[in-house]
């Protein structure tokens, strides 16, 4: 009798603690105007009179429709002198011109007495709902939202960096890099894509380094790129739209175009140079000549040691394997190593290598 009269005190005691608590909300929002697509920061604070054990908040408006979207940006409980505070801070992005209203809607959640009483007492009662559950609707969040007339929205510089020069040599690939950075909605930036004629280009994807702050998304967007041609070529001016918040108006973005000059690995009058001084041999230096061969030859017979390959010999030799035309195989030697391979590829050009795999065959012979 004496444990019930105690387990009632303790239930009147909680009773007249927990159910107690008051609470207020207020809204917050850093501007009454912006273009479309700007971020707006929105701060919601839920204030209660003492710790609020019995309160539990369901608050998630995170959602991206044709209207708007909304990104959480931080969700934080304190207790300050003895009273909760739940902060919910979002940013808003309003997608069309016009004036918004934006209204949220808060689950208040709060334990019944029931369930204080069975947890008191010792007693679980599934039967039962633990909670009352009230619905908020916040303060109203009016806004005039204008026309950026740009999807892409902030305050942005572009860096491009390229190769020293503006020549290279035939298929050797030639490298540039667009970075755009500052702060601005970079999920609105569209990769680049270049078609030029007679040029292979290979295009990475970009890398999106940035976090959300107060003002939007902060950091940078870098797209790379390679391009690998036997002949000049010209890469296009290429212009980025958006609207600046500092300036408040439509700016572009760009950087003109570049004039590649691609160098052949041979020009013809060193070829033949070449080819004339291959016949100038002396005959004094026949005997030095055969009396090497004999010695390479009686060492390979005494010895008879084999060829280990390395890990990266038997890599290439793989890759040579996998290779299904002679275009390919050109490219692949030039990118490995151009002056080595600049022989066999000029046969393959000169069509002196027909063979898909006798050129494979000389490529592999190179490397030992």
């Amino acid at each position: 009798m004496k444990n019930n009269l105690g387990k009632i005190f303790l239930l009147l005691l909680l009773s007249a603690r927990l159910f107690a608590s008051t609470y207020e909300w207020s809204v917050l929002a850093d501007k009454k105007s912006a273009m479309t697509n700007e971020p707006i920061y929105l701060k919601y604070s839920c204030t209660f009179s003492d710790i609020a054990h019995t309160y539990m908040i369901e608050f998630n408006p995170v959602v991206d429709n044709e209207e708007y979207k909304i990104l959480l940006l931080s969700e934080t409980k304190n207790i300050i002198d003895a009273k909760r505070i739940n902060t919910y801070e979002y940013l808003l992005y309003v997608k069309k011109a016009q004036n918004f209203k934006l209204f949220l809607d808060t689950k208040m959640k709060k334990t019944n007495k029931d369930s204080i009483k069975n947890s008191v007492i010792g007693r679980d009662n599934f039967a039962r709902e633990d909670y009352s559950v009230k619905l908020i609707r916040q303060e109203g969040v009016e806004l005039e939202i204008k026309d950026a007339k740009s999807e892409l929205v902030g305050e942005i510089s572009v860096d491009v960096k390229r190769d020293n020069g503006i020549g290279v040599m035939a298929y050797e690939p030639y490298h540039l890099e667009i970075k755009i950075e500052g702060r601005a909605n970079f999920d609105a930036i569209k990769a680049f894509h270049f078609d030029i004629d007679g040029v292979k280009t290979i295009e990475e994807k970009p890398i999106e380094n940035f976090k959300l702050t107060k003002d939007g998304y902060i950091g940078s967007w870098v797209q790379k790129f390679a391009f690998v041609s036997d002949g000049n070529f010209t890469i296009p001016r290429t212009e980025i739209e958006y609207f600046d918040l500092g300036e408040k108006k439509l700016k572009l973005l760009s950087f003109d175009e570049v004039d590649v000059e691609v160098r052949e690995l041979y020009k013809k009058e060193e070829l033949l140079e070449k080819e004339e001084k291959s016949f100038e041999i002396e005959y004094r230096y026949i005997y030095y000549v055969l009396a090497f061969l004999a010695g390479f030859i009686v060492a390979k017979i005494k010895f008879k040691k084999r060829v280990k390959l390395s890990s990266d010999e038997m890599l290439f030799n793989k890759k040579i394997d996998e290779i299904k035309t002679l275009e390919e195989l050109v490219f692949f030697l030039v990118l490995s190593d151009a002056k080595r391979y600049s022989k066999i590829v000029q046969k393959i050009e000169q069509k002196e290598i027909a063979s898909l795999q006798k050129a494979k065959q000389v490529s592999k012979f190179k490397i030992s």
